[in-house]
Parts: C-alpha cells; structure tokens; sequence
C-alpha cells in the first residue's frame, strides 16, 4: 500500500512539473505572438518614387488592420484552448490526489475513466458517415449536386448571391468569420499535432527544426452544407518554400434537435394598424382598398387602416374611395392624416404612427403597391413581439406584366400574377420598407430619420437602427406579401446615391434575365425566323 502512495505522489509531482511548463510556454508565445515585428529596410508597398492616392493607402490600412484582427481572434481562441487543456490538467490531479487519499485511508480503488455519452457520439459519427464525405453519392440530376464555396483569409466565393450579395466578397456576417476563422485554426492544430492515424510524415525546417504551420500558410479552402447532416470543409496549406500542399477534411457535424421553447400564442385579440403613406397615385390606391376590403374588411377583421396623404391634388378622390369601401362594409376603423407638404415617406409613417392614440399596437409599415393575403397578417402578429422582435419580411416583387405575358394580348388579372417563379418575379432581399414592428419598439428607437429626403434611404436607417439595438430582427421571405409592378420615374432632384439607387432598382424591376436578353437579341432572333420561314418557303416551292 505505501508503494501505491509513493507512485502516486511521484505522479502528482511530474503533473505539477507539468503545468509549470505548460504555463510559461503559454507565456512565452503570447509575448512572441504580440510583439511588434520590425524591420529597419520596411517601406510603403510600390514603386520607388511612385505616388499613391490617400485612397490606396486606406484600403492597405484596412486590409492590415483586418489581418491583425482576425491574428488576434486567433490568439484569443488559443489562449482559450491552452486554459481549457490547463483546467483539465487542474482536474486530472484533484483525481490522482483523491486516488491518493482514498489509498492511504486503506480502501479499494477502481478506475473510473472518463466516458462521453457513447449514443452521442454514435450519433455525430453517424452523420459523418451518411455525408458525402469519403465517397460519393447517386444522385438523381446535375440539380441534385451541392456545390461549394471557396474561400481564403480575406474573401468568400459564393454562388448563391441573391441581389444583395457579391460573387466575391468580404465574410461580413460576424458568425460567418468567425466560423472561418475557427475551421482554419482547426486545420492547423490538425497539421502540427497529428494523430498516430494522420497519413502525414513530420517534415523539419532548414535547421532541422520541426515544421509549424501557421494562417499565413492557408492556401485556400471550400464547404457546403448538407442541411440534415452538416458541413463539410476542404483545407489546403503550403509553405512557401516547400512544394507539398497539406489537405485536411473536417466535418461539423449537426446534433440531434434539442426543444428551446414550446408556447402557446394567442393572436385572436392582436389589433394590426396598416399605415400607408401616400401622394397622389389615386389608382392604384383603388387597387390597394379593394385587396384590403377582400383580406381585412372581410377575412381578417382585426384592422385599423391610417393613410397618410400629402399634398391637395387627389385628396378628394381618396376620401371618396374610402367612403365607397367603407360604406359598402360597413367598416370605419381607418384614419386619415392630411399634410399639405411634399412626399416624404419616413415623416408619413411617422405621423401614421403618432396619429394612433389608444396604446399599444402592432403596426405594418405598408405601400400602396402592396399585395398581402390573410396568412401575412397573421405571419406579422406570430413574429413581431414587443421589447423583443420586429419582423421584416422580404416581399416577392412582380416584374412588368406587358413583358413576362408579352405572348398574350392581354396580362391576366392581378390575382393570377400572384406566383412565384422565376420569370414572374424575384425576392426583393434589398427592400426593407415593408415591416411589422410595435408602436412602442418604434418610438422608443427614434423612428426615422427625418434628414433622408425624396426616394429610398429612410427605411435602410430604421433597419440599422434595429440591428445595432437589443431586439431580434426576423427577416425571412413569405409567399403572403407581393410589390406590385409599377413604373417608376427617378426624379431630377435626387442625390447621385439616391439617383442610382433608384435606377439599379428600376432595371431589377423590369423583368428576368432572360426575359431581358430575348429583348436585347430581339433583332437577331427575328432574323432567324425569318431565315428558317424563307428556307421552308422555298423548300416547299421546290
């Protein structure tokens, strides 16, 4: 039994020799890492004698400052992880000493080793196996293949772009870099701390020391996600001085679902108040009621409508529409805020808001060349929540009906435009106007900006305000809510941001890709036809 001691108080002293050493390497190559590399021959990237613009050396600055920012990420996550394997060690000698003690005292011990959950990681194992990660897979079509995405230190290569994203662009989204930058350091610590079972041979420097890669050697890498099972990356390294790449394959695999919440929402009292701004446009206010008098008036019946006109000119002809509507229904929950004033859609909505004086209440910031159905509203009052959610939907706007049913003379009615296909319309993922949030959450956040004159821009600054506050944003396309088309006219007096603004959002209304080059080809393909009808002429004449 005192043999049995001794080992163990041998033990204990190696695991303190241990954690000394392990604490001053730590010290060691954090005051490596962070000190300031110098070099008395440095100077500004270029040509000698070559001037450069304050633009240049702007994005240079940013560029290093980037760099250093994701260095440091990487530094803190190291740190992090040199803390981690120290408590643990802190852990494996509270175990020695209890095994020494409960030796000492005389009583029998059995090794109880540390056992993660086995059906867990059967599971994480599982998903691995069923990813399309060592082998391929059969696949029913050229749609069925999930592509990757390629990506470096500094840039993300994407297919999927919407209309808001690049096909090259900086990782912008926080989780996104962060999730990068935690797969790099995983392929690092991969390279430099093989297993026994890693198909790699130890290579040495020129010193012969031992070879230690680092980020400044990440070559390039690709992912995808497999959305039932996980994400796959592909990671390629190379010194600059050595021929071989390094490739390491890392899998992220999904866990089980796991419940956060189960709640029962009661929304048969919600009250929704439908502001709408507008100027002039009297026809297609004509189109808006009867869509609301079809969905509100007769389906919904949870809703106040406040319309905010500018200007005198149509004034008249609105009242007389909402009295037609609501008298036919026999519906007077509606307000109408006159300003003899210029169109500005953010003091609209503004006064919409402040014009509502009986509390609390959920508002859909709406235009009147919008087109919702029943299943919205409710979409609106399940996913706005006071102090704690505004919803933004993206609206599915429609392209110029003259063009996408060119075929027929005439396009079908409004009802049946509705769908959602690719050469009907496409999802307006750079709109934010259309918004359910409540009247409380938008006063308390300033409303909009009252600066922003004319066209676009005050609904970009609601946006941002929320995304820099404490509430959680639900931005997500719903097939419920349609931008109607209609022509747009980019004022003179607009500011050249402003101007272009409305011009890229002019082109992307019109119509699809390819809609649009059969009309830039128009001329070459009457050509053709031509061609074959004369070539079919005169083989039947023959």
């Amino acid at each position: 039994m005192p043999r049995r001691g001794l080992i163990l108080q041998t033990r204990t002293h190696w695991l303190l020799l241990g954690l000394a050493l392990l604490c001053t390497l730590v010290l060691f190559m954090y005051l490596l890492e962070c000190a300031p590399q110098t070099d008395g021959n440095a100077s500004l990237p270029g040509v000698v004698g070559e001037s450069y613009g304050k633009e240049y050396y702007q994005a240079l600055l940013q560029e290093q400052e980037e760099h250093y920012q994701t260095r440091a990420t990487s530094l803190k996550r190291q740190i992090a992880q040199l803390k981690q394997e120290l408590q643990e060690m802190s852990e494996k000698m509270r175990s020695l000493q209890e095994r020494k003690n409960v030796g000492a005292n005389g009583i029998g011990y059995q090794g109880n080793k540390e056992q993660a959950p086995s059906d867990l990681l059967e599971f994480l194992h599982s998903q691995i196996d069923k990813a399309e990660v060592s082998i391929g897979a059969k696949l029913p079509s050229e749609y069925g293949v999930i592509p990757f995405e390629s990506f470096t230190l500094m840039k993300v290569f994407q297919l999927e772009m919407g209309l808001t994203r690049h096909p090259e662009e900086k990782p912008v989204r926080k989780d996104k870099r962060d999730e990068l930058v935690e797969v790099i350091e995983a392929g690092l610590e991969v390279i430099n701390n093989p297993d026994e079972d890693d198909e790699q041979d130890d290579e040495e420097g020129p010193l012969g020391e031992k070879l230690i890669f680092n980020e400044n050697d990440f070559v390039e890498g690709y992912y995808r996600t497999e959305r039932d099972k996980g994400t796959q990356y592909e990671l390629f390294f190379k010194k600059a001085d050595l021929m071989e790449y390094r490739h390491v394959t890392l899998f992220r695999p999904f866990g089980p679902l796991m419940k956060v919440k189960s709640e029962m929402i009661d929304i048969t009292r919600s009250i929704i108040n439908i502001i709408v701004p507008l100027a002039e446009r009297t026809e297609a206010f004509a189109q808006f009621m009867q869509n609301f008098r079809d969905v509100c008036i007769h389906q919904d019946k949870r809703i106040h409508l406040t319309v905010v006109y500018f200007g005198k000119e149509g004034l008249s002809k609105v009242k007389s529409i909402l009295e037609s509507v609501t008298s036919e229904s026999d519906f007077h929950n509606y307000t109408l805020v006159s300003l003899n004033e210029e169109f500005n859609r953010g003091r609209g909505l503004n006064m919409g808001a402040r014009a509502w004086d009986k509390g609390e209440v959920l508002m859909f910031f709406c235009d009147v060349d919008i087109y919702f159905s029943a299943e919205f509203l409710n979409s609106c009052r399940l996913n706005a929540e006071p102090g704690k959610k505004v919803f933004y939907p993206v609206v599915f706007s429609l392209y110029n009906p003259a063009i996408v049913y060119a075929g027929q003379e005439v396009p079908p009615p409004v009802e049946q435009q509705l769908v959602h296909k690719k050469d009907s319309g496409f999802w307006r993922d750079f709109g934010f106007g259309m918004t359910c949030q409540y009247r409380s959450d938008f006063l308390t956040i300033g409303g909009f900006d009252m600066e922003v004159k004319g066209w676009g821009g005050e609904d970009v600054h609601l946006y941002r305000k929320y995304l820099h506050g404490d509430l959680m944003v639900i931005r997500t396309p719903v097939p419920g809510l349609f931008h109607l088309w209609h022509e747009k006219r980019c004022a003179d007096e607009l500011t050249p941001e402003q101007y272009r603004m409305c011009i890229q959002s002019k082109a992307m209304n019109e119509a699809s890709h390819s809609h649009l080059g059969m009309l830039v080809f128009r001329e070459e393909i009457e050509t053709h036809l031509h061609k074959q009808a004369y070539r079919t002429n005169s083989e039947a004449v023959g």
